[in-house]
């Protein structure tokens, strides 16, 4: 039923970590203020007016649009997302950044099509899995599915390459996978399955072998392959339990890679302390747990399925973005969603925000 209210209480902690975010975002990228002015002010535009303004104009189009226009173009939205993800291998379109091809460029602004696969294919699988209801028992239905598709995907990525999202489209399927009620043998075996491809890719890809030494053996390579979880963990632990203060970390300037990107939670731990950070954690934690409650009561199958395949995408790429900031994962290069530097990411995350609370109004109690 249709009680033309949206939860209020999700909204409100979406509008916590954005905005908790934007000012930690702004406090990390003053790191490099000093050193390049232009690109301090083109950073923070990025992310204000393209992210934050653009994520508020598809949150409002997310809110507007019935959720089953997704589902009625599920098929259609995933090709065109798979379609877009492959230009990054087009001379003039595509460009490369630290050694990975995962960016294209159209009338001056850049972004990562992979932003745009992740959202296509939850659609898609959801829209797959609430077709076949009880069929979702037979392997044809359930897990050949999700293997032809992570297949296709696992085409794209490898060649940019971007294992990182991989794994997290990877895991989200499973997960999906699960709540539809796919019998556990097939899960099970694709969790093994995974875990070895994903072992095997670490031994044989230079790249990966290189991080999985760096979180074995932390203390070695201090300059290089180890620099950035050993000045994290300096940022994170000279914030001692209340911090420096907001815009008073030291390790932004000239020493964290990135601070404004993916190292942006070893500037909250600098600033903000064990109490701001832990208060963060939780806000994360909170927005899962009522996310998954909105998916309980949705209306159909469909989605549930979206909001548990967006909820745990948002979720795992947050606490993979924590844990290898803190070195107890390898780490991964994957942004701190809402508060990481990425003007099409939060504009996307916030419109998916959108489709979420317009599915909340049709809750079953």
């Amino acid at each position: 039923m249709n009680n033309n209210k949206i939860d209020k209480i999700f909204l409100g902690i979406v509008f916590s970590l954005i905005i908790i975010g934007i000012i930690m975002f702004i406090s990390a990228s003053l790191g490099i203020l000093n050193k390049n002015e232009s690109k301090f002010y083109a950073v923070i535009s990025n992310q204000l007016i393209f992210g934050l303004f653009g994520g508020l104009v598809t949150l409002y189009f997310g809110l507007r649009i019935p959720y089953k226009f997704w589902r009625q173009y599920s098929l259609i939205i995933f090709i065109i997302s798979i379609i877009i993800t492959t230009l990054v291998f087009v001379p003039g379109l595509g460009f490369a950044h630290g050694g990975s091809r995962r960016w294209i460029n159209i009338f001056g602004i850049s972004f990562q099509p992979v932003e745009l696969l992740k959202i296509g294919f939850i659609v898609y699988f959801s829209a797959w899995l609430s077709w076949a209801k009880n069929r979702v028992k037979d392997f044809k239905f359930s897990l050949l599915p999700l293997i032809i598709l992570l297949g296709i995907i696992a085409i794209i990525l490898s060649k940019q390459p971007d294992t990182k999202s991989l794994i997290l489209i990877t895991g989200t399927g499973l997960v999906m996978l699960f709540v539809s009620g796919a019998q556990w043998k097939y899960i099970l075996g694709m969790i093994v399955v995974s875990i070895l491809a994903f072992i095997i890719l670490a031994f044989t890809t230079p790249y990966l072998r290189s991080r999985v030494n760096t979180f074995l053996h932390p203390n070695i390579n201090s300059s290089t392959s180890s620099y950035q979880i050993q000045q994290s963990l300096i940022a994170i632990g000279s914030g001692g339990v209340i911090g420096r203060g907001l815009g008073q970390s030291i390790q932004k300037f000239n020493y964290l890679p990135e601070p404004q990107g993916d190292s942006i939670f070893a500037v909250v731990g600098e600033e903000m302390g064990f109490i701001g950070s832990v208060l963060i954690i939780l806000l994360y934690v909170a927005f899962a747990m009522r996310g998954y409650r909105i998916a309980h009561y949705a209306p159909d199958s469909f989605s549930k399925l979206f909001v548990i395949g967006t909820i745990t995408l948002i979720t795992a790429q947050s606490f993979m973005n924590i844990a290898s900031i803190v070195g107890v994962f390898p780490l991964t290069g994957v942004p701190l969603v809402f508060m990481s530097h990425g003007g099409t990411a939060l504009l996307l995350d916030i419109g998916l925000m959108g489709v979420i609370l317009n599915i909340s109004k049709f809750q079953k109690k």
